[in-house]
């Protein structure tokens, strides 16, 4: 393939991954995906998976194409599908178009699907090529990616800060310390996420919903609360507008009852401690599902999650302002004795949004959690 060549597919293919993020809100527990036909220089068809159950890329690519794509390129942003699930296999359906040559960003991490659908498509002497702007096709699906290969979600933690790294007062009162462009700003990660996970003291104090209203969608994330104890009230806001999990590490039949008739879905999962395992109640979203996890808590889950290796992304606000030295702090560590203890980050992405700073920063590695040093 010459330079031309190259630039031509690299320029359809970017096109094909800004199709899939328009599913970015509405395609859990599926992937986001983007298809674009393209036959003598000219888009002949396009379409993105919206949400599961309904047709993903490729269908609604080939049925705005109609018989222009026999003969075409495709370009897709995840390697189609080869199996019977609530879909016919894609693959099934580029053949039968009668499309030449399909370009595909990324393997697909599920196994049921794993390099299998490019065999097929190659089987029958379509030419197939595999990997252009992958790295930007994982991170559009980092959840799913990290779900099929692992087994867990990928969890991202929100906080809001100042700039002295506090997010309360020593007495608990914290609203606001963020502006408001920053509160609508969380309504987005809210949106893209499957599940906001927080603690019961948070619950408890704030009373907070959890649920996205400042920003257009058609889907509420799932909500979980981790209360070891069960002292989740009935009455809490929590409990409207969507589904509710709540991980308890207390196998109380008549508690768990009621709030299975209030409509919330309980799980119980203890430690030998007696409190919720976290590593269990990650697993656990993962298994009903969940590609990306939201966690909005408080300094003790915070610190929890960062010491048991659970956490892959923090998104902090910074507002500019002081606290002081009695403030609580985003995440409770412990005392670190030596350097080699500490959370190792890498930077993603900085930017103003309103009047704060977001840092969106990559926990690369935690040696707490290795149980280094």
């Amino acid at each position: 393939m010459n330079a031309a060549e190259s630039m031509f597919d690299s320029q359809w293919m970017a096109r094909a991954l800004r199709l899939a993020e328009r599913g970015l809100l509405t395609t859990t527990p599926n992937p986001r995906v983007g298809c674009i036909l393209v036959k003598d220089g000219i888009s002949v068809g396009e379409g993105w998976h919206e949400r599961a159950g309904e047709p993903h890329a490729e269908p609604h690519a080939l049925r705005m194409a109609d018989a222009k794509a026999k003969g075409a390129t495709a370009y897709v942003t995840l390697e189609p599908c080869s199996h019977y699930g609530r879909t016919p296999p894609c693959t099934d359906a580029l053949i039968a178009a009668g499309i030449s040559r399909v370009v595909v960003a990324m393997q697909d991490p599920n196994p049921l699907v794993s390099g299998k659908g490019l065999a097929k498509l190659r089987d029958v002497g379509i030419e197939v090529e595999c990997g252009l702007m992958e790295t930007e096709a994982r991170t559009l699906n980092i959840g799913f990616v990290k779900r099929m290969t692992s087994g867990m979600p990928w969890v991202r933690s929100k906080i809001a800060a100042s700039l002295d790294g506090r997010t309360a007062l020593a007495n608990g009162e914290s609203q606001w310390i963020t502006g408001e462009a920053a509160r609508r700003d969380v309504h987005g990660w809210r949106a893209r996420s499957c599940a906001v996970m927080t603690g019961i003291d948070t619950v408890l104090k704030d009373d907070a919903q959890l649920s996205v209203r400042h920003i257009p969608t058609t889907r509420q994330p799932l909500r979980v609360v981790l209360d070891s104890h069960l002292r989740i009230p009935y009455s809490a806001k929590i409990f409207q507008g969507g589904q509710v999990l709540i991980v308890t590490a207390t196998p109380d039949a008549n508690k768990i009852s009621l709030l299975e008739q209030a409509g919330s879905m309980v799980a119980v999962l203890a430690d030998e401690n007696g409190q919720v395992d976290l590593h269990a109640a990650i697993r656990h979203l993962a298994s009903i599902g969940c590609n990306e996890v939201l966690v909005e808590a408080g300094g003790t889950l915070n610190g929890a999650l960062l010491q048991a290796g659970l956490v892959d992304e923090l998104v902090i606000y910074f507002a500019p302002q002081l606290l002081g030295d009695f403030a609580r702090g985003i995440a409770q560590l412990g005392e670190l004795e030596k350097l080699d203890q500490r959370i190792n980050l890498e930077w993603q992405d900085v930017r103003h949004v309103g009047k704060d700073l977001r840092i969106v920063v990559k926990v690369t590695q935690s040696h707490l959690a290795l149980g280094e040093g």
